[in-house]
């Protein structure tokens, strides 16, 4: 068993700088598991859930509860309103400060989420593009959009950049909007562009898994779930806010389906079905991401035992870390 010396050592060495990334499907368990584990290792959780950032969007995200939250310190939640939407970059230069806060409090930092671009961004240290925005050439693109579509557009920057539309889902309009104004602005690829610096941390890759029927069943109840939990109303109160339901934000798995329901385009059952079926669609392409040949993720199945091996495994990690094992010998 790891002593607590050996874990602050770990955390406390200039030249480890540990970082445990816990990943996985929507809807696997990741958030409980995320806080019993960091209840066990004197850790703080890192959202790494892109709609996670977003205040007032709560029941259709999923987003950890203020009990849950009150376990265990979280950050990069509600951190931004839905009509100021927040960059990659700036995700990833607010995940490195506060992963560097944490270090200098002494404790653990666990990046919790399922948004792939964001895990990797870290992990991977990508450089982001730096092409400044072309509010000209966006609009332009954005009015193309509403003549071809979203699957139009997407299918445009299939053909340019394979690599970046294979990573971007099609209705999510603002990314395939930003890829092309990359491509347009500087001449060369989206995906070429993320240029990699290593991140200055040890990193520990943990997934986690369900056989994939027990994963869309569960999917199925977490949505029904919401819709008792408020999620008609929470949406509507977004609408009776002001925040127009074009942002790219409400036009995230749910909302937008809901959103055509109280506009009268949709019934409750077809959005509820869409809902179902987009999210299942979601679950297919963070596969894309997380990839269980990956020999850099260690992969548990949910079960009862999952948050314990988890620390186990963490723990067993962290002791044979050199500086570790230099200080179990003095």
């Amino acid at each position: 068993m790891m002593s607590a010396d050996t874990l602050l050592s770990a955390i406390d060495h200039p030249l480890l700088r540990p970082l445990i990334v816990i990943l996985g499907p929507t809807a696997v368990g990741k958030t409980e598991i995320a806080i019993q584990v960091a209840e066990s290792l004197s850790a703080e959780i890192i959202s790494a859930d892109s709609r996670l950032l977003y205040t007032g969007m709560d029941i259709g995200t999923a987003k950890p509860t203020l009990a849950e939250r009150s376990r265990i310190s979280h950050h990069l939640i509600d951190v931004t309103p839905p009509d100021q939407i927040w960059s990659l970059a700036q995700y990833q230069s607010a995940a490195y400060q506060t992963i560097d806060a944490i270090h200098q409090r002494k404790r653990l930092p666990i990046l919790v989420g399922g948004t792939g671009q964001y895990i990797h961004a870290i992990t991977q240290g990508w450089k982001i593009p730096p092409a400044n925005p072309d509010s000209a050439l966006r609009k332009t693109l954005e009015s193309w959009a509403e003549l071809i579509g979203y699957q139009g557009l997407h299918d445009r920057l299939a053909h340019l950049d394979p690599q970046a539309a294979k990573a971007i889902d099609p209705p999510n309009v603002r990314r395939t909007i930003r890829a092309l104004e990359v491509i347009f602005t500087t001449g060369h690829t989206f995906s070429e562009q993320k240029s990699r610096l290593e991140p200055p941390y040890q990193i520990y890759r943990i997934g986690i898994s369900r056989p994939r029927p027990e994963l869309y069943q569960r999917i199925d109840e977490r949505i029904d779930g919401m819709l008792a939990a408020g999620f008609i109303d929470e949406v509507r109160g977004l609408l009776d806010q002001g925040y127009s339901p074009d942002l790219p934000t409400l036009s995230a798995i749910g909302y937008g389906e809901i959103i055509s329901y109280l506009q009268g385009e949709d019934s409750l059952d077809a959005a509820i079905t869409q809902i179902k079926r987009r999210t299942r669609i979601f679950v297919r392409r963070q596969a894309n991401w997380f990839k269980p040949t990956d020999a850099a993720i260690h992969w548990f199945q949910v079960c009862q035992d999952t948050p314990a091996l988890i620390v186990q495994t963490i723990r067993a990690w962290l002791s044979s870390l050199p500086a570790n094992e230099t200080n179990q010998k003095q």
